[in-house]
């Protein structure tokens, strides 16, 4: 197994398949990541959520990270990590451009949306706040399998135990 660098245009092509991220943001040297669903258009990532952690955080700090990925098996991967700030999208004349955007975007995914707007046990239901992720960087990896690599013989059982070390040093010199 092999890995290398994705091209920016593969990194773009990724985030744009993908609408399932892990949003990381930071506030007083304490950092938070979460899953989040998210939608790309342009240089940004559309995203939908309710006034919690998340928004408060970004709000005081808009740097974020979000790390996109696939995996077909632990051989087998790809990842895109997307470095970039965080916009509030509110109601003003000045957002309604990127809200109807964002809109259009979310109509592709009816409902999906809904559980985060009910009202958790005893609190009112929150309103909806539309947001979207400026991608200032992205960068990305992924693995390769070698054109020929050679068929290892099946373990038997507790040779596994013993061959670690051997396996190990294999990985690091690349054999």
């Amino acid at each position: 197994m092999l890995i290398h660098e994705l091209t920016t245009q593969e990194c773009w092509r990724m985030l744009a398949r993908n609408h399932i991220a892990h949003l990381a943001c930071a506030r007083d040297n304490q950092p938070y990541i979460v899953p989040v669903r998210v939608d790309l258009d342009g240089e940004f990532l559309y995203g939908y959520a309710t006034l919690g952690r998340k928004i408060e955080w970004m709000r005081t700090n808009p740097l974020v990270c979000l790390e996109c990925d696939e995996l077909t098996t632990d051989r087998q991967w790809a990842t895109v990590i997307v470095f970039g700030h965080y916009q509030e999208l509110s109601h003003t004349p000045e957002n309604e451009g990127a809200r109807q955007v964002a809109e259009r975007l979310f109509q592709k995914h009816p409902m999906w949306w809904e559980p985060a707007t009910l009202p958790l046990a005893g609190h009112e239901r929150r309103p909806p706040i539309v947001f979207r992720i400026h991608v200032d960087s992205l960068t990305g990896r992924r693995t390769l399998q070698e054109a020929s690599t050679p068929e290892r013989p099946e373990p038997t059982p507790g040779s596994e135990r013993r061959r670690w070390p051997t396996r190990m040093w294999r990985r690091l010199i690349g054999d």
